[in-house]
């Protein structure tokens, strides 16, 4: 707990932006959609006439969709079902007694809000991530929204929207922020009372400050799958790693956001200063420089050193970084002592943007160090585990005096009762 108050972290206050986010919420539960028009006027400075996203468009995108981009988000997909797959859980039965059984069955919540992100950048693999974990789990209903772009007259992103139509998702919304998180909470009617959006059981997704203050918001109304905020790597790494792959790696995640955090722990003073040098030229050269730069000046980005691995796995631990690589000797074997990361990368060949796009895992991940109690996305997130309770009358006979007992300690004799009243008594 002591390290975890001094390692570099962004000023990020979701509770604080709660004050913004709530009055967006509770106009758009009053009112619905022309209070999502508003809101998106406001916010996005361009006036929809309507917040779905026609099926025409979808297919269109898709049909206009770069072949190479095309070939890049088909691969992403199916290697994204192959590891999901293996995520699915099966009906356990376990025989307490004879005659009397507990089994967990696993079934799917029976709709879905998917939020996917359009700011600085598009995310077209925010799709695959969001909407692969939540087909495998089996979920029969599945909106997307992701905010209208004036540049495309209100509508989605084409290659989101082209994403969608390859995963054959039909139900496409523009609609970004807090107001799409609340959109889906809520559902929302047209002026006339007519359903437009119907209510969802999870909303998932990675945003902003606002959209992660909007799901904590709604959270109990809908289940989420975490707060996430602004992008974090962390890389562990030795002397024998290869400087100028930890420069690269560093810029590729703070490309994403002024506030996206870098940071180096190395037991290695010629490391640090290697990257150091390998960063001054690569921020320069790359085409997002100035927010890189922003990004690695920032107080959320630093280089740790530290006396050696085995201190650095304590920092990485009390970090609990979004994404951590380990670029070390024998790293297979530091990347397994790790307790406290969203997704870890290991060795010199796995760098964070293959997880971004097509290793098969799943890149929302907990951020802002709630990896050290969250997972990221997955197929459970969609799964709800419901036990089943099967007790024949003999089995329920021989345990009843335990029954009773426990409710009479708890001063609930009806509790007791309950059971005795099957046997006559």
């Amino acid at each position: 707990m002591a390290l975890r108050s001094v390692v570099p972290r962004a000023d990020v206050d979701v509770a604080a932006a709660l004050a913004s986010v709530a009055p967006i919420c509770e106009d758009v539960r009053a009112r619905g959609v022309p209070a999502l028009l508003e809101l998106t006027e406001r916010f996005d400075g361009v006036r929809v006439q309507d917040v779905r996203v026609p099926a025409r468009a979808l297919a269109d995108a898709l049909e206009g969709l770069d072949p190479q981009v095309r070939a890049g988000l088909e691969e992403s997909i199916r290697r994204a079902r192959l590891v999901h797959a293996d995520q699915r859980r099966t009906t356990s039965t376990t025989e307490v007694v004879p005659g009397g059984t507990v089994s967990e069955r696993w079934v799917p919540v029976g709709r879905v809000g998917l939020y996917v992100p359009g700011g600085r950048a598009v995310y077209p693999s925010s799709v695959v991530m969001n909407v692969v974990p939540a087909q495998v789990a089996g979920v029969a209903s599945i909106a997307v929204t992701s905010p209208a772009q004036k540049e495309f007259g209100g509508s989605v992103h084409p290659t989101i929207l082209a994403a969608c139509a390859l995963l054959g998702v039909e139900e496409v919304y523009a609609v970004g922020g807090a107001q799409a998180v609340a959109m889906f909470a809520y559902g929302a009617r047209d002026a006339d009372g007519t359903v437009v959006v119907p209510p969802v059981d999870v909303v998932t997704g990675p945003g902003n400050i606002y959209v992660a203050s909007a799901k904590r918001y709604v959270q109990g109304v809908v289940g989420i799958d975490s707060e996430a905020g602004p992008t974090e790597i962390a890389v562990l790494a030795d002397g024998t790693a290869d400087p100028v792959h930890v420069a690269a790696d560093l810029v590729s995640q703070a490309e994403h956001d002024p506030m996206a955090a870098a940071v180096l722990v190395t037991d290695s003073p010629e490391l640090a200063d290697a990257v150091d040098a390998a960063l001054a030229e690569r921020v320069a050269a790359t085409k997002h420089s100035g927010r890189v730069e922003e990004a690695l000046r920032g107080r959320q980005s630093a280089t740790v050193l530290v006396d050696d691995v085995e201190a650095g796995l304590a920092v990485v631990d009390a970090y609990a970084a979004e994404h951590l690589e380990v670029q070390t000797a024998d790293a297979r074997a530091v990347a397994a002592r790790v307790r406290n990361a969203g997704a870890v990368f290991v060795g010199p060949h796995s760098p964070v943007s293959l997880g971004d796009y097509c290793a098969g895992s799943n890149h929302v991940l907990p951020t802002g160090g709630t990896a050290a109690h969250s997972g990221g996305l997955s197929v459970q997130t969609f799964l709800r585990g419901i036990h089943v309770v099967d007790y024949d009358e003999r089995a329920l006979r021989d345990v009843a005096p335990h029954v009773v007992a426990l409710a009479q300690s708890e001063d609930l004799p009806a509790h007791g009762d309950a059971v005795t009243a099957r046997f006559g008594r």
